[in-house]
Order: structure tokens, then C-alpha cells, then sequence
């Protein structure tokens, strides 16, 4: 599986943690960036095309950061077939829903509010739930079409 990171500053180091994990997990990834620290850099410059790398390969998932999760999750969902779901700490029945039962391709995560740990637990989660399907396959089609 191909595995999309991208985000702002505010994720920046976090986002080059998570993709030292995955990379060790034996995923490929591919980093729309940001690569350096920029603190008037604008999110949607690097979640469009990670978005759009997802959306373009049904197989890939992506993985986008920003200090809520927020405006990067409002972003990656303008593009038809992405399903971007915010997690920044909680409970881990909403990671596990967003696959469950929205068939999220994309995990958004507010860095400001979770360390590094927290994060690879949370994204093994994400990585390993699967979709339950029935139901919720017509409810997703309404979405992309």
C-alpha cells in the first residue's frame, strides 16, 4: 500500500516522524511535503496534491497534518473521492468508524494535540481497520458521485 503524507509547518515534524515509521513498517511512501520548516507556508499547497494522489489511486491512503487537522481535512475533501476524517486525540472508536463505516482514504491529524506515539498507535489503527461495506457502500457513493 502506498501511504500519502503532506502538511504545513505546524506538522512538519511529525509528519517526517510518522514517515521514518512507516518506511520501517514497509509501506512505500510518497511526501508531498512541506520538506522545511516555513511558518507562513499554506497548507493547501501540499494537501491538494496528496489529495489528489489519493484520489487517483483507489489502493493508496494519505496521511495529512496540520495543527487541528481541520482546514488540511476541509481541503483534501474538495476532491471527488477523498474522505478525509479529523483525528486530534479521542477516543479510538473514531478512527476505527472512519474506516468502519466511511471508508476514510485519508486521516487528518491535528499534530498540536497528540505526540508521536500517540500517533503511530493511532495510525495502525486507521492502516489495519477495515471497511465494513453493506449499508454504508451507498451512503459513500452519494459522497463521490
Amino acid at each position: 500500500m502506498i501511504i500519502h503524507l503532506a502538511t504545513d509547518h505546524a506538522g512538519l515534524e511529525l509528519k517526517n516522524s510518522i514517515k521514518k515509521y512507516l518506511i520501517k513498517k514497509n509501506y512505500e511512501v510518497k511526501d508531498h511535503g512541506a520538506h522545511e520548516y516555513d511558518a507562513l507556508d499554506d497548507y493547501p499547497d501540499f494537501i491538494f496534491p496528496c489529495a489528489k494522489a489519493v484520489a487517483k489511486d483507489t489502493e493508496s491512503r494519505g496521511i495529512i497534518l496540520g495543527g487541528s487537522g481541520q482546514g488540511e481535512a476541509m481541503a483534501a475533501n474538495r476532491i471527488k473521492g477523498v474522505r478525509a476524517a479529523v483525528f486530534y486525540n479521542g477516543p479510538d472508536d473514531i478512527v476505527k468508524l472512519s474506516r468502519e463505516h466511511n471508508n476514510a482514504n485519508v486521516l487528518s491529524i491535528g499534530a498540536r494535540f497528540m505526540d508521536e506515539s500517540e500517533i503511530h498507535r493511532v495510525i495502525e489503527i486507521w492502516i489495519n481497520e477495515p471497511f465494513e461495506g453493506g449499508r454504508h457502500v451507498r451512503r459513500i457513493e452519494k459522497l463521490d458521485d
